[in-house]
């Protein structure tokens, strides 16, 4: 049998999206979201919070080069990744159970890729008018007019983007003492660079990718259909209401005549708003990020048209479906999945904030050296090398006592470093540091274990007599 073969483009050409300005309680609630957003991350950077002496006073830094994140009164070191695991588990439980309540509202009104597109799409009408104006000026030939509105709108988008990739560089340093040397062109290369990336990619992603990023690339639309369910509150336009479509004089002659109506007017004032272009009317769809703004264009109409609002409303399955069999509606908020995500929200936020409240502000650790594991010394007794590392998480220099426990005969020998009356190796930390020390083990021959015997390392502070300990092990060698 032959092949048939169908000719034609394998993907469908893009079909720019003109959104049109809407006015309503979805739009203030996004125009909120955006303001405050924004506030928050071009100024964060800027807040100050004071520490101590010696220590950074922005209140939001990830610290590279010495290996610290600050967040206001909380300070992490790289032996506490598990913090940030934490916050994935809560970020992504987050998304769960707000899509579990009202579906892809996080796309809706609080991604950056929405934040950003309506921030830039605010410039466009700002610039070149609204939908009608740009649709129509995109078929005319160009005139000057028209060039000096690009050319501005495309001015005003790269100083946005460029903002956005310099506010972001000031999580990575100080802030004001970064700004200077920008200014004056002193600052590292890689931060001038990751400026230039992150303002290619603001600039390609919202002012020219747009709705394209939340259809095809972003991986979470695809995620969210399989986690939603019948009782999540969407955006939906409800059929039972608004069919059959019909003009609004003929809507009135037909209701005049009892015949059925629908409040729908076909006007596309949906369609012409939605900033992914979709038509909510033909159900949920993966270009739909649940914004609200068809609600709002919809209720303007309804009103204008004499009709009660909520045509298109933020709706569940089941509701659809007992509004056909005429049932009162019904909401379940609190339902197993709901229940699941934030139980795991509450539970792992519980943990870090226990372990973030009893924490120890010191801590030690200890690596054995391998290449070799024992050295035999020329009167018997045996010694292992140890790398041993203090955590000084205070603000303070603050002096350890180190001592091993675990074998009764074993020596700690160092070299520069004093001990105390006790005997006891006196090692100095420096404020919000760590220090390395290389210390042997040694054992006298007619004491040492007949096998590996685990050691314990302990340091006390001098000053407070608070301690940390590591356990190891120790290797008597082949006697």
């Amino acid at each position: 049998m032959g092949e048939t073969i169908i000719e034609g483009p394998l993907y469908a050409p893009r079909k720019k999206v003109y959104p049109q300005a809407v006015h309503g309680r979805f739009r203030r609630i996004k125009w909120t979201l955006l303001v405050v957003g924004l506030a928050v991350y071009y100024l964060l950077p800027f807040v100050r919070w004071d520490r101590g002496p010696g220590l950074p006073n922005q209140a939001v830094l990830l610290d590279l080069p010495h290996r610290r994140f600050y967040f206001f009164f909380i300070e992490l070191w790289p032996q506490e990744v598990y913090y940030f695991t934490g916050l994935l588990i809560i970020a992504a439980m987050t998304l769960f159970l707000m899509n579990a309540v009202a579906g892809r509202i996080w796309c809706g009104y609080l991604c950056p890729q929405t934040i950003w597109t309506d921030l830039f799409y605010a410039v466009e009408r700002w610039v070149e008018g609204d939908r009608r104006d740009r649709i129509l000026k995109d078929k005319r030939a160009w005139t000057f007019s028209h060039v000096r509105e690009v050319a501005t709108k495309h001015f005003l988008w790269l100083m946005i983007a460029w903002w956005t990739g310099g506010a972001w560089v000031l999580y990575f340093a100080d802030a004001p003492t970064l700004v200077k040397e920008l200014a004056t062109l002193q600052a590292p290369f890689v931060a001038y660079l990751w400026i230039g990336i992150l303002t290619a990619t603001t600039y390609v992603f919202a002012g020219h990718a747009r709705e394209q990023v939340c259809i095809y690339m972003c991986p979470w639309p695809r995620i969210q259909a399989a986690l939603t369910d019948e009782w999540a509150l969407n955006v939906t336009y409800r059929r039972d209401r608004g069919e059959p479509r019909t003009s609004v004089k003929k809507a009135e002659q037909l209701r005049l005549a009892g015949e059925p109506a629908g409040d729908c007017i076909d006007c596309h004032q949906c369609i012409n708003v939605c900033p992914t272009g979709v038509d909510i009317r033909d159900g949920i769809q993966l270009g739909c990020i649940q914004c609200g703004l068809c609600i709002d264009a919809c209720d303007a109409i309804m009103q204008q048209t004499n009709r009660p609002t909520g045509l298109i409303a933020y709706d569940t399955d089941i509701n659809a479906e007992r509004r056909l069999a005429g049932k009162p509606p019904v909401y379940r908020l609190i339902r197993a999945r709901t229940v699941l995500y934030a139980a795991i929200i509450a539970v792992v936020g519980g943990i870090m904030l226990y372990t973030l409240a009893t924490r120890s502000s010191m801590g030690i650790s200890a690596l054995h050296e391998r290449s070799p594991l024992f050295v035999t010394l020329s009167d018997g007794s045996v010694r292992n090398d140890f790398t041993i590392r203090f955590l000084n998480k205070a603000g303070v220099s603050r002096s350890f006592a180190l001592e091993v426990l675990g074998l009764p005969a074993a020596e700690i020998r160092t070299s520069g470093i004093e001990r105390g009356a006790d005997g006891k190796l006196i090692v100095e930390v420096g404020p919000d540091q760590t220090r390395e020390v290389r210390v042997s083990v040694q054992v006298p021959a007619a004491k040492l274990p007949k096998e590996a015997t685990d050691i314990e390392f302990r340091a006390a502070e001098t000053a407070t007599g608070q301690t940390a300990s590591v356990r190891d092990h120790f290797v008597p060698g082949g006697h």
